[in-house]
């Protein structure tokens, strides 16, 4: 059996503090083949860093998936086009840097295909279908002797990633839903072989809102007036991810389980 941990978006210095905390233990009672980790917010809640990413790979994390702030850190877009084990969702404009998918070899033999993609409801931008897009790489790519096939969905809505989830159903392994920054309580796996969860929550600050202070967020809907997102490094965090098993002899997701960790930094 394939044992994958997709660990839930990464938000600032307190969630990376939470994963080089929890991480260790985790992997020693789950024995995870592949670590995956949404670093949409990694670098202070905006894009990611060499830095962090440096800081998370070592402490376990293997790859890393994107959203729609991915290049909120314009200093680091050569990152994407680097060594680094990072994606940014396929369905982002190709003229921008990096990839949104990779096939990854385990030392095992076994190959594990990552996809990354965007939603296109309630989004700043104009993205590319992702329904279109990721049909494409399967067609590419899902018969290249795949033991797996892992989708991040990166998207607002709840309705476009279940009807992501019903479009893939039995052609992919499992869809993952990423952004809100909440954990949804409807963690399932269909009589095809495809796991789903529309959205496995964050890794951050967890008595405020979404992985930021509340005092400003409030103030912002009190007035109107949009204020800055404070990421505090101190204080109670979560840890939300889902531990995924997958029969690689046929690409059928055996479960999915749901884990909240909290931890005091």
């Amino acid at each position: 059996m394939l044992n994958i941990l997709f660990i839930g978006e990464i938000n600032g210095k307190i969630g990376r503090m939470a994963v080089e905390k929890i991480l260790p233990d985790l992997k020693k009672s789950l024995e995870p083949d592949l670590i995956i980790a949404n670093a949409d917010n990694l670098a202070h809640g905006n894009g990611v860093s060499k830095e962090t990413l440096e800081e998370m790979s070592a402490v376990g994390v293997n790859w890393f998936t994107g959203g729609d702030h991915c290049f909120g850190n314009i200093k680091s877009l050569k990152i994407y086009e680097s060594e680094f084990p990072i994606l940014r969702p396929a369905n982002y404009s190709q003229k921008s840097p990096g990839k949104g998918y990779n096939l990854i070899e385990l030392k095992n033999g076994c190959k594990i295909l990552l996809i990354s993609l965007i939603g296109r409801v309630f989004m700043r931008f104009d993205f590319d279908d992702p329904f279109i897009q990721v049909d494409e790489i399967l067609s590419n790519l899902a018969n290249d002797n795949v033991s797996a096939i892992i989708v991040d969905m990166h998207a607002e809505a709840t309705s476009e990633k279940a009807a992501l989830f019903h479009h893939l159903n039995g052609r992919v392994s499992a869809i993952v839903g990423s952004h809100t920054h909440v954990m949804t309580a409807d963690a399932q796996v269909s009589k095809l072989g495809t796991a789903f969860i529309s959205d496995v929550g964050m890794t951050g600050f967890a008595d405020g809102v979404l992985g930021v202070e509340k005092e400003d967020i409030i103030k912002t809907f009190l007035t109107q007036i949009k204020y800055p997102h404070v990421i505090p490094e101190t204080g109670r965090v979560i840890l939300n991810t889902v531990f995924i098993t997958v029969d690689p002899k046929t690409k059928k997701t055996v479960s999915i389980k749901p884990i909240t960790k909290f931890i005091n930094i």
